[in-house]
């Protein structure tokens, strides 16, 4: 299936054929997807996740989020399957408390990226955020990690040097900053330094720089909750997503569908575009394709 735009959307899908989908798993990002500026899930595509639940269709959460800040999400859509936070590196069902897998990074590479990220040039203009146990630690309380933890629901713990909580190895390493610039150019520079063998880098907002395990993404996450748990093929599953560190989710589903907000670059790889977040473009795209 091509890629389609918003402005053909039904015509262009009631050409598909209702007999050649199967969706039987529907996996929601987050932030920038169900949840726009109000912080919230809309109505419309509460609705229409419900409607979706209704047919038949089980329904899960992938996000780079905590799993203690998107549990509230996962309950608000009524989800009975297990969460997929931290990109994948952390799945756990909220029903048994059972974390099913952990894929952190290494003590190592974190210190490594710390060093990196306290370069004289760099220590000022960087909020470095570790995430162990399911807690947030951070040298101290900046604006920009004020802002995160008020949208996040979640008590940032200040410890100064970082180096002091690494007994225990991060589930995942961020560093924030309001210049996208300079998010993107830490991009392209520890890109270089490291391998994706070595640490998946990617970014869920454009002043997010996220280091995981790298084995964990989105895609694995899913392919795990799809054809470990569920039993289920990829023909059998749709994602919708926003930002690039939904691309392989995007990549691995049978219908794979990018927000109208998402960069274009994410848009590129998707079979459907949906209107935007704040236009309830989830909702479309469910509608669309499962009802």
């Amino acid at each position: 299936m091509q890629k389609l735009s918003t402005t053909n959307q039904l015509k262009s899908i009631s050409s598909v054929g209702e007999n050649t989908l199967d969706i039987r798993l529907l996996v929601l990002d987050i932030d920038g997807t169900i949840s726009g500026t109000s912080n919230e899930i809309r109505e419309p595509v509460k609705q229409a996740i419900r409607a979706a639940q209704a047919k038949g269709v089980q329904v899960a959460i992938a996000t780079g989020r905590m799993y203690c800040s998107a549990l509230r999400f996962h309950q608000d859509i009524g989800s009975t399957l297990p969460l997929l936070a931290y990109q994948g590196a952390w799945i756990q069902d909220p029903g048994t408390q059972q974390i099913l897998q952990h894929l952190p990074v290494s003590t190592t590479a974190a210190r490594q990226l710390l060093d990196y990220f306290e370069q004289p040039e760099l220590r000022s203009l960087l909020s470095v955020h570790f995430y162990i146990n399911d807690q947030l630690y951070v040298r101290e309380l900046t604006r920009e990690t004020q802002v995160y933890a008020q949208r996040s629901g979640i008590e940032p713990i200040p410890v100064g040097d970082l180096r002091k909580v690494l007994t225990s190895n991060p589930t995942k390493v961020l560093a924030l900053s309001d210049d996208i610039e300079l998010i993107s150019n830490l991009m392209g520079k520890l890109r270089s330094r490291y391998t994706p063998a070595e640490l998946y880098l990617t970014t869920s907002v454009a002043t997010f720089f996220e280091a995981t395990n790298p084995l964990a993404n989105k895609g694995t996450a899913v392919r795990y909750l799809t054809e470990e748990i569920l039993g289920l093929s990829p023909a059998n599953v749709m994602t919708i997503g926003d930002n690039f560190n939904d691309v392989e989710m995007i990549e691995y589903a049978g219908i794979g569908v990018a927000m109208g907000d998402a960069p274009a670059e994410v848009q590129a790889i998707a079979q459907w575009v949906a209107p935007s977040v704040e236009q309830d473009g989830a909702a479309a795209a469910i509608e669309a394709f499962i009802l």
